[in-house]
Order: C-alpha cells, then sequence, then structure tokens
C-alpha cells in the first residue's frame, strides 16, 4: 500500500519538475495536471491506509534514483532521457512522440498515440551512449587483462589496449552508419511510396485510414469523417500514414553519421578507462591493479545508470555489471596466462 502511495509521489514530483522546465505552455498544463491527478491518488492510498488504522507517512522525501532524474530533466529536457522517464513510469510522454506535436501543429488523431511511449523504450541517443561505453568498458577491459596474463610487457599491454580501442570504436562506427542508413533507405522509400499513392488515390487511401481507425473501434461513419478530414492536408495525411499504414514516424528515422559518431564516441570513451593506468607508469603489477581497481567501479557505475532504463535497482544493476564484466575479465586474464605459458 505505502509503495503505491510512493510511487504517485514520485511521481507527481517528476511531473511538477517537467511543468517547470516544460516551454510550451499546453505541455507544461498537461503535466501539471498529471502532478494534481497523482497527488490525488496519493490521498486515496492514504486513506485507505487510515481506515486500515496503517500509520501514514508524515512527509514524502524523494529516493535517489528520483532526484537524479528530477537533474537530468532540469540539465537536458524531458526528450533526450524519454527512455528513462518511460522506465520511472511517467505518463503523457506521447506529447513528444512526433516532430508534429508542440505549439502550433495539431495532435495526431491516432488511437495508439500512448503506445508510442512504450516504442520509446528502445531508441534515444542517451541510452544508445551508456551501453556504447559499457561495450568499451567491458571488451578492453577483458583485452587487456588478456594479454596481461599472456605477457608482462606493459608497453605490449598498452599497444594491445588501443589497437582494441581504434579497432572495436571503428567497428561499431561502422556498423551503426550501416544499420541506421540502410533502415533509414527502407524507410524513405516506403514513405515515397505512400507518397505517390496519396498524390495518385488520396480517396482510396483514405478508406484505408477509416478502415484502420473502424479495426480498433471507432464508428465506420466518424472513421470515414476523421480520415477525409485528415487527407485534405497532404503532408500530415502522410505522416499519419505512414504511422499508421506502415508503423513509422517519419520524424524519427535517425542519421547515420549521428549514429555512427555517438557510438565511435561512447566505445572510446569506455574502452579508454582500463588504458589510463598504464599511461603513467612502466611497471606492471601496479597498472594492472589499478585497472582492475578502475574497471570494477567504472563497471559499477555503468550498471547503476543503465537501472535509469530498466526502473530497477541501481545497486543490483550495478553489483551485476561487476560480476559479468568482471567474469569476462576474468576468464580473458586466465585464458592469456595459458596461451602465455604455451608460448614459452
Amino acid at each position: 500500500m505505502f509503495e503505491n502511495w510512493n510511487e504517485e509521489k514520485q511521481s507527481a514530483y517528476l511531473y511538477r519538475v517537467m511543468a517547470d522546465v516544460e516551454l510550451d505552455k499546453t505541455n507544461s498544463r498537461l503535466f501539471d495536471a498529471l502532478a494534481r491527478a497523482a497527488e490525488s491518488q496519493a490521498q486515496l492510498w492514504e486513506e485507505k491506509a487510515l481506515k486500515q488504522n496503517l500509520q501514514v507517512p508524515g512527509s514524502f522525501s524523494p529516493s535517489r534514483r528520483t532526484r537524479i532524474v528530477a537533474r537530468l530533466i532540469r540539465l537536458l529536457g524531458p526528450r533526450p532521457i524519454l527512455p528513462v522517464l518511460a522506465a520511472m513510469k511517467v505518463r503523457g510522454l506521447s506529447v513528444y512522440s512526433g516532430g508534429h506535436l508542440g505549439a502550433g501543429h495539431p495532435m495526431p488523431t491516432s488511437v495508439d498515440t500512448v503506445g508510442y511511449r512504450h516504442s520509446m523504450l528502445g531508441g534515444g541517443n542517451m541510452r544508445a551512449a551508456v551501453f556504447g561505453i559499457n561495450d568499451g568498458l567491458v571488451s578492453n577491459a577483458s583485452l587487456v587483462m588478456g594479454v596481461a596474463g599472456a605477457t608482462h610487457d606493459a608497453k605490449l599491454i598498452l599497444l594491445s589496449g588501443v589497437a582494441g580501442l581504434i579497432a572495436g570504436a571503428a567497428s561499431m562506427a561502422a556498423g551503426e552508419y550501416v544499420s541506421v542508413r540502410s533502415q533509414r533507405e527502407l524507410f524513405e522509400y516506403q514513405i515515397q511510396l505512400e507518397r505517390e499513392e496519396l498524390e495518385e488515390y488520396p480517396e482510396e487511401e483514405a478508406e484505408e485510414l477509416a478502415l484502420i481507425y473502424n479495426a480498433r473501434g471507432i464508428a465506420m461513419d466518424r472513421a470515414r469523417e476523421m480520415a477525409f478530414e485528415m487527407i485534405k492536408d497532404k503532408e500530415h495525411a502522410l505522416d499519419t500514414l505512414a504511422r499508421e499504414e506502415l508503423g513509422l514516424n517519419p520524424a524519427e528515422l535517425g542519421s547515420p553519421w549521428g549514429a555512427a559518431n555517438a557510438s565511435f564516441a561512447a566505445f572510446a570513451f569506455g574502452a579508454m578507462v582500463p588504458l589510463l593506468p598504464f599511461l603513467y607508469t612502466q611497471d606492471i603489477i601496479a597498472p594492472i591493479q589499478a585497472t582492475i581497481i578502475l574497471t570494477l567501479v567504472s563497471l559499477f557505475a555503468v550498471g547503476a545508470l543503465i537501472s535509469l532504463f530498466t526502473g530497477k535497482g541501481a545497486v543490483a544493476g550495478g553489483l551485476r555489471m561487476v560480476l559479468i564484466g568482471g567474469g569476462a575479465g576474468l576468464l580473458t586474464y586466465i585464458i592469456g596466462t595459458l596461451l602465455g605459458i604455451g608460448l614459452l
């Protein structure tokens, strides 16, 4: 019961922060209304507790995670951290789901607009950057430990780590570029076909859209009225048809170069961490020990940060990442040691 009360209080706290930073007055009023609704829900849980003679919390104190998310909202704004907000069970994020939303633009009439909140969970440059850092950290730490197991040459270990950083970052960037570019070309081709059909057969396209709305429970007469009204604005109609018929959001096709650069930078940043101790000394024991400690601390921090996207506990997420990354490093160190012995 108190968990529900706390969840509603937490939501109200974040809604107020979002209302404060939101420049769009319509969105600001929405989040302010959601804050009041969450407070009302918390009050209901409080009254229910009193009826059962349970002690009611005197005041609400936001959790550490909630305070961190609130700082991110104030620092970056809501848009860059949509996956984090979705994981925190924040509602109303559909106002950010497309480029046509906001002041001076019509709201979509699609029935599944709310569903776009969930589709954001797999996207977001911030989320991709965090996972890119994690990949670079784990892979290069494992490489460094594997080479350290095979040789005591600090220069060779550093050279191998730098090579792993460059190769891994370049590979990630190239793969991300090809993936996003291919996906974008496919989407653009599908949207262009839809544009041509809209120009050639507007009434048929409107009827298809009406059938989709009807299948979702809207009366056919009303569905046709909505579809034919929408078809009058060709660009708005194309945007809606792309969403409804193709399942695409034209505003979120993605930039191949942006994805490639972000992947390269994130992987390189994570891969640099295990190499730092080897930049300051030619010794072998102290840098390896420092690399292990620095890597484990970084793994814990990354795991705790990932918990913002998953909604799980930060400590559990950090420890899990330490076990996974640490286990990978230990395994490669053992293999490297065995290979080093075999080569002697």
